[in-house]
């Protein structure tokens, strides 16, 4: 992964749970944000977009002088799917969430009520 964008706490993140055709940019995921997600598009905001097969993923960021597009492509391997417990809404994420998810890790939530804990 590029150093060109930090991924930092001042971000907020949500992951779309649905898959995404990858043909989209700007105004097609924006769309998917404000009309499917049903979320305001803030400064700092982060939205990240998985293809049906897990194999490329699209961050789409907004700061206060625009958007930016950063797309990642697997050539082995996929990305894995953090557990939904919501169903179809947006799962928000932590930056090292989004960091593992970018570099190909699974993502596990403690859950204290679990019988593991």
């Amino acid at each position: 992964m590029s150093n060109i964008v930090l991924l930092t706490e001042r971000h907020r993140y949500f992951l779309y749970t649905e898959a995404t055709d990858m043909r989209k940019s700007f105004s097609g995921l924006c769309g998917i944000v404000t009309n499917i997600m049903q979320l305001p598009i803030v400064d700092n905001d982060v939205f990240l977009f998985l293809n049906r097969d897990l194999t490329h993923l699209k961050l789409l960021l907004h700061e206060s002088e625009g958007f930016t597009l950063l797309c990642r492509r697997l050539d082995k391997g996929r990305f894995k799917m953090p557990a939904c417990e919501n169903g179809a809404a947006p799962m928000k994420l932590s930056a090292s969430d989004v960091i593992a998810l970018v570099k190909g890790l699974t993502l596990y939530r403690y859950n204290p009520g679990s019988p593991l804990s």
